[in-house]
Parts: structure tokens; C-alpha cells; sequence
């Protein structure tokens, strides 16, 4: 049974809906080569065009062909394909990443991400290279969160690493064709011919493509995955790795999340589900390092809020802040939310009173810097958070899933939002 906020239950009252959506955080409720026809994935959207340069296309199942532009989405099932002189970086909503290097091709063939145990991505890797960094579905769910190609399957540990799919025209008498993955951070198991070989950081693994002809014992010797003495020379650093780098670094420092459980569903009764609030204050980083500074904002506003510390709770937010929440009604229809930070005030102490057992869980955190801004200036952020809340208010029991979305500017030392959004999920 799925339980409905008192939000879509109550509708009709956007005062109450304020209420709710500011002091709780802006809740919301939010196999590889499978046949079209069981693949329930197809055509979802799989991640959108972060950065882009040259010229990256994507084909779906009927052969049309689109140029990929920034901000764009790709859909699973989609052919990914890049020029001689095109990369793109993807950014899946678990944020995760799949950078794209020139001449690879691959596919997505199955991806969700909805906080649950079913949560999954398949890559089938065709040629060419890629650079992934897994977000948190490779560590809720790892088993089904893979690369195949043609050679081998690339078991995801949490990671960042490059598969790489060298095909036999451009093999060379050093460089075998066959599957290469090279691991940059965590590890990965590569697996082939009925062996597997545990890649750590800093190595290669690779597994070798079949030779034609008879298959002997001795060539299924030769087609067990192994590791590499030396990084192959046709790994080179993308047009976006610097910027990838720190980015991985940001997720490395976040350091591990816990497992969404097996009844991720909402069961009854609702506040069942999540352990706990257990909030830390994340100290802020030192320089301009826009995921840390985000996990620094967002987990002073959560303890704020386990609390009950309505001082910090008006502290972090600038008084001109405008917010916006677009939320589900109980017919299915949508509601969009504008309130200012007055109504937010008078909200969140009218909240206080009434909210009890209050759960939450930030899945992913985001931060990067806003239009216009540099390393050098570092004034404005721009973060996003999922997030699953739940509780009990004025006697009613609540669970929402939502993507927060938070624009940071820093004043006098201090980091205050200036727009506040939250999307139902």
C-alpha cells in the first residue's frame, strides 16, 4: 500500500501545503541484451548532456538520428555514438556520470533509478571508450550495475573507471583487441570465459577477444580476464577530465551512503521505512569546492531541522528569497507553490508544533558553480538534492520523494540561498 501525503490529500489548502514543503525541506513523494519487448526501460530518459564538444549523436530504435546539444536528454535504448572529434558528458539522475571519448558507441540498454532495490544500469559498450563514474545505484544495487561488450561484463563496485573496446582494425601488435578497463578510483571485476579478475586502482584489466578458428583448452586459457603491466598507451585524458576529477574526488569525500532496504516502498505504517534522523553538520571545505560547500549548506539545514532550530532554519536563507514547489494533488494532477520567506517563517513555526518521527534519507548531493562564476570568484552555487522524508504530522502520517534544487550565494561569509525549488517525484 502507498500512502499519499496529507499535501495531495489536502490540496485545497495551500497554506498547509507551505507548511509542509518549508519546514520538512521541500518534500515531494518522489539485463544486458534483454528483448524490447520485457525491457519496461525503453525509452525512459537516461541522463542529460552535462558538457559537450564536437559533434555526438544519438539514434533510436526506428533510425532517426539527433545531434546532441547541452542539456539534452538521452533516452535508454538510444545509440550513443561520437565523431572523431566529439565527447560528451552525461550526468544520470543518481549522479552518476558517462563520459563519452571520440569514436566510442554504446547503449543504454537498462536504467532506474528510484530508490529502491530494483534500481539498475546496463551499458553495452560497443567500441571506443568510456569514463564512468557510478553514482549511488552501483552502491545500492552493484549486481546490476554493469558495462557488457562483446568480450566481457564489467562488474561496478563503486567507481571510476575507464572501459575501453579495441576492435580488431585498430589493434596493434602491442595492443590486443578485446575489452581493457582501466580503474581510476575503487574497483571493478572483469569477467570472461568463466573467469573473473578483480581490477584495483591504478590497474588495467583486460580481456582478450576470441581468435577464429577452433576453440581449444588453451584458448580459453588465453581468453580468462588478467591483469596489465602497464596502462595501454591509447588511454589519453578527455577535453573534461579535469573537471571529471573533481567531481569524483566531491562523491569519494561524501564517503559511503547506506542501502536502501528491501521495503523501500512506503509499508504501513509509513514512518516504518527510514531510520532515524541521525543529522551531522559536514564541515565546510576549504576554497571553492562546490559539492562540498552543497553538503555543507544542506546538512546544516537538515540538522536545523531535526532540531527544531528555527534561528538556523531562517539564518540560511536570504531575506529576498523566493521558493517554488510543484507537487502532486491526489487526482494526479499538479500543483505549482510560490511562497516568499515571510510565509516561510510563519510556516515553519506553525510545522514545529505538529511534526513527529520525523526520517530522511539525502540520496544524492550536487554542487557546481552558477553561470557566469569561476574558481576565482566563487560566488554563487548552484546544488541539487534527492532526498526521501517522512513522518508524522498532526496525526496524519507523510512520505514524500522530491529533487530540491537550491541557488547559494555567499554574503559577508556565509553561504544563504536565494531560490528554493522542489519537484515531485
Amino acid at each position: 500500500m502507498t500512502h499519499r501525503s496529507p499535501l495531495a490529500a489536502r490540496h485545497a489548502s495551500p497554506l498547509y501545503a507551505v507548511a509542509m514543503l518549508v519546514f520538512c525541506g521541500f518534500f515531494a513523494s518522489t539485463a544486458a541484451g534483454a528483448d524490447d519487448v520485457t525491457n519496461a526501460d525503453l525509452g525512459k530518459p537516461f541522463a542529460q548532456v552535462w558538457r559537450l564538444q564536437g559533434d555526438v549523436f544519438a539514434t533510436g530504435k526506428l533510425g532517426t538520428s539527433r545531434r546532441l546539444r547541452e542539456g539534452a536528454t538521452v533516452h535508454v535504448g538510444e545509440q550513443v555514438k561520437a565523431s572523431s572529434n566529439g565527447e560528451a558528458v552525461l550526468k544520470t539522475s543518481d549522479a552518476g556520470i558517462v563520459a563519452v571519448r571520440p569514436n566510442a558507441e554504446f547503449v543504454a540498454e537498462r536504467y532506474a533509478a528510484e530508490g529502491k532495490a530494483s534500481d539498475r544500469q546496463v551499458l553495452r559498450l560497443i567500441t571506443g571508450s568510456l569514463r564512468v563514474i557510478t553514482g549511488w545505484i552501483a552502491r545500492f544495487n552493484r549486481n546490476d550495475h554493469r558495462i557488457v561488450t562483446a568480450t566481457a561484463t564489467i562488474g561496478i563496485r563503486g567507481t571510476d573507471h575507464e572501459p575501453y573496446v579495441l576492435s580488431a582494425d585498430t589493434a596493434t601488435g602491442t595492443n590486443k583487441p578485446g575489452t581493457y578497463d582501466k580503474v581510476n578510483r575503487g574497483e571493478t571485476a572483469v569477467e570472461a570465459g568463466g573467469g573473473q579478475v578483480i581490477v584495483p586502482t591504478g590497474k588495467v584489466g583486460f580481456a582478450r577477444a576470441q581468435d577464429k578458428g577452433v576453440r581449444t583448452r588453451a584458448l580459453m586459457t588465453v581468453l580468462l580476464p588478467t591483469l596489465l603491466d602497464r596502462v595501454p598507451d591509447f588511454y589519453i585524458p578527455g577535453a573534461f577530465d579535469a573537471e571529471l576529477d573533481r567531481y569524483a574526488e566531491s562523491l569519494e569525500l561524501q564517503g559511503p551512503k547506506p542501502a536502501p532496504t528491501a521495503a523501500m516502498p512506503a509499508p504501513t505504517p509509513a514512518t516504518a521505512e527510514l531510520p532515524a534522523a541521525t543529522v551531522a553538520v559536514v564541515p565546510l571545505p576549504a576554497g571553492c569546492v562546490p559539492e562540498g560547500i552543497a553538503r555543507h549548506w544542506l546538512s546544516r539545514f537538515d540538522y536545523a531541522i531535526a532540531t527544531r532550530h528555527v534561528r538556523t532554519i531562517l539564518g540560511l536563507f536570504a531575506p529576498e528569497m523566493t521558493a517554488r514547489a510543484t507537487v502532486r494533488n491526489a487526482d494526479g494532477s499538479t500543483t505549482t507553490l510560490h511562497f516568499t520567506r515571510d510565509e516561510m517563517v510563519q510556516s515553519t513555526l506553525r510545522s514545529i508544533a505538529s511534526l513527529k518521527d520525523y526520517r530522511q534519507r539525502r540520496l544524492t548531493v550536487e554542487g557546481r558553480l552558477a553561470s557566469g562564476e569561476s574558481e576565482a570568484s566563487c560566488g554563487r552555487l548552484d546544488i541539487r538534492s534527492l532526498v526521501i522524508e517522512q513522518g508524522v504530522m498532526n496525526n496524519a502520517p507523510y512520505r514524500f520523494e522530491s529533487t530540491e534544487d537550491y541557488v547559494l550565494e555567499l554574503r559577508n561569509g556565509e553561504w544563504l540561498a536565494t531560490q528554493a525549488a522542489s519537484t515531485q517525484r
